[in-house]
């Protein structure tokens, strides 16, 4: 059942941001839109962290019996396998805003500018994300709940100055 749960979720989420992405032209970029997450890898650590099997579940929760002496085994290896799985993921995918960071061998890193085709996926990403888990605006503004989801993550997302002036103005907030 969980995969079912989590394949029609995935097709609902790619239909969102199909939808969005034909607005702005991506023709292209809606229909491959989030593709590795089809790969084996990624599929099952998605489904598996999100709609995971009644046992994980009882063990994740700190269940009784035989559970709760594995739980932080079980915890810990479907977030490792989910961290892994996003991780791909960011990195295959030129729509994520971590993409665009390259980590350097000293430590630091450097915030590079996202191409604008892809700056306008990830916003579509961000709506059809929120509309696939039935997020519905109030003002009957699309991305009025959009806006509200980044402006409670702004000041934790790592953009170039001029990837952000324009997330920004795409979202309305110039």
């Amino acid at each position: 059942m969980k995969f079912f749960n989590y394949l029609f979720y995935l097709l609902k989420h790619k239909w969102f941001v199909m939808i969005e992405c034909f607005k702005y032209g991506l023709v292209w970029r809606g229909l491959i839109h989030d593709m590795s997450k089809f790969k084996l890898s990624e599929f099952t650590s998605y489904m598996n962290y999100f709609y995971g099997t009644y046992d994980d579940k009882v063990a994740l929760s700190g269940g009784v019996g035989v559970y709760t002496a594995w739980r932080n085994k079980v915890r810990t290896s479907r977030e490792d396998k989910f961290n892994l799985a996003w991780l791909k993921h960011q990195k295959v995918n030129k729509h994520h805003w971590q993409w665009w960071i390259l980590e350097k061998d000293d430590g630091g890193s450097c915030v590079l500018p996202m191409e604008t085709k892809y700056v306008k996926e990830m916003i579509c990403d961000w709506v059809g994300a929120g509309r696939a888990r039935g997020k519905k605006s109030p003002k009957n503004d699309k991305y009025d709940e959009t806006r509200r989801w980044y402006l409670s993550r702004k000041n934790k997302m790592r953009f170039h100055k001029k990837t952000r002036t324009m997330v920004e103005y795409l979202l309305g907030l110039h």
